[in-house]
């Protein structure tokens, strides 16, 4: 008589090559057994592959204050473009990029999309050894450099597909969190790689300075471009494509109609969104409110601890509940806004610099800890949904109702995402206009205080409260 038992991870992963037909994250032994090995393999792809997305998503604010010293002649208002335009098509891409695991698959979709990241690189590393290049062009390499910020909604709906419920907080949140780290390491090398010939006269000559030094922007694309095709390998050689998570856009479709798509997206702009608005807007807002500070000097800082909280709030909420850290975490948010307000100078008088610096990594801490606590929701409020609308069935159905749930978490993912990228740009914004109208960024931080509470009131009432609609 022929076993029932169903292939292992493994043996189905090698019969049938990269796509992995028999997935069960939630079996306790098929997990213990090969699943974690392949979940935790495709984990460690993923990081570098997300890192490197970010690092290109953002390049250009390292760059742009240099542009003009290598002989460019662009205005002030022409190089703030520059650096918002990778947040506006990033936040769109990723509205694109939300569906595409479910319908090309996730190693594929790594690979494709890691690769992407060749044409701003290569493209930025020669366009800026010629001064005669015109405006236009920069305006389209910025724009391709969204690819970078695209590559994060597919890349969290693709690990979600992994790992079991239990363990998808901490594991989006490492996914996340270290991947996130790419602004912090692209803020931190790009200054010190620009000042040497890292690829000797492979890559071009140097710019001349005025004072008489000598520059290698271009090294600020170059420099990726060796690691994009190391990990586009490791991606396409390494990963696996899963054809459980198969959905056409049609399928996934459906969570536009879900009204918890649309309340974590809210939720969502108020953690990510600050997290990468504030890493746009955290240099400018110190160079104009101390001007005696160097802002390269702890640019990078903000990001960093952000990042690497990012796991700390996914295992919280692994332990304690998505919901109660999410809304705890909107009332410190709050407190820190206050911080900062407290110590930035009155009438462009007096002011704390490290107070202000203090109170921000504190903001930035509690940018990190929310987007591992809300990812940790969505796919908590989705499986409930579906097990609810399942019970009583037939247990087809209500394995088919897993499958679905794990759908649509993956697509709300991945379009939660989309929508907390536009923070990339309307948070700097926010603060130009603030500054434009008041003399000072006060207005913008009210503001947000004020969208604090709101997410406050709306993960308290749906998802924290006793007999809420869905406790998360």
């Amino acid at each position: 008589m022929a076993s029932s038992k169903p292939l292992s991870a493994g043996a189905d992963a090698k019969a049938s090559g990269p796509v992995i037909h028999d997935w069960r994250p939630e079996d306790a032994h098929f997990w213990a057994e090969t699943g974690k090995k392949i979940a935790t393999r495709n984990l460690w792809i993923s990081i570098p592959a997300l890192l490197l997305a970010f690092a290109v998503w953002m390049v250009w604010s390292a760059v742009i204050v240099r542009l003009n010293s290598i002989g460019f002649t662009f205005s002030t208002d022409q190089l703030f473009w520059l650096a918002a335009l990778p947040g506006l098509s990033g936040a769109t891409f990723r509205i694109f990029y939300s569906f595409m695991v479910p319908v090309f698959g996730g190693r594929r979709w790594t690979a494709l999309s890691t690769a992407s990241l060749l044409a701003p690189c290569l493209w930025m590393g020669f366009a800026v050894q010629d001064v005669t290049t015109p405006y236009s062009v920069f305006v389209i390499i910025a724009l391709l450099c969204g690819f970078g910020g695209g590559n994060f909604a597919s890349s969290m709906s693709n690990i979600s597909f992994f790992y079991p419920k239990a363990q998808q907080g901490t594991a989006l949140g490492l996914n996340a969190g270290l991947g996130n780290l790419g602004v912090s390491v692209m803020q931190f090398t790009v200054p010190l790689v620009i000042t040497f010939a890292l690829f000797g006269g492979v890559a071009g000559t140097a710019q001349q300075l005025p004072d008489g030094g000598q520059l290698w922007l271009q090294n600020a694309g170059f420099l990726w471009v060796p690691f994009i095709v190391l990990v586009t390998l490791a991606a396409w050689f390494g990963m696996n494509d899963l054809s459980s998570a198969k959905a056409s856009f049609s399928e996934q479709a459906v969570i536009f109609k879900r009204k918890h798509n649309w309340l974590m997206c809210w939720l969502y702009l108020a953690t990510f969104g600050s997290f990468i608005g504030f890493a746009a807007g955290f240099p400018m807002l110190i160079k104009t409110q101390f001007p005696g500070i160097d802002p390269l000097k702890f640019a990078f800082l903000g990001p960093l601890v952000g990042a690497l909280v990012r796991p700390v709030g996914g295992w919280m909420a692994d332990k304690m509940g998505g919901a109660r850290v999410t809304l705890w975490n909107f009332v410190v948010m709050i407190a820190a806004v206050f911080g900062v307000l407290a110590f930035l100078p009155q009438g462009g008088e007096g002011g704390n610099f490290y107070g202000f610096l203090g109170m921000f990594m504190l903001l930035f801490v509690t940018t990190g800890i929310g987007n591992g606590s809300t990812f940790r929701m969505i796919p908590v409020i989705f499986r409930t949904h579906h097990e609810r609308a399942s019970a009583g069935a037939s247990k087809e159905a209500q394995e088919q109702a897993m499958k679905d749930a794990g759908k649509e978490s993956a697509a709300v993912l991945g379009f939660s995402s989309a929508v907390a990228a536009y923070g990339a740009f309307f948070i700097p914004k926010s603060f130009g206009t603030s500054m434009a109208l008041t003399g000072g960024p006060e207005m913008a931080l009210y503001v947000f205080v004020g969208y604090y509470v709101s997410c406050i009131l709306v993960t308290w009432w749906w998802y924290s409260r006793k007999n809420a609609e869905v406790p998360c």
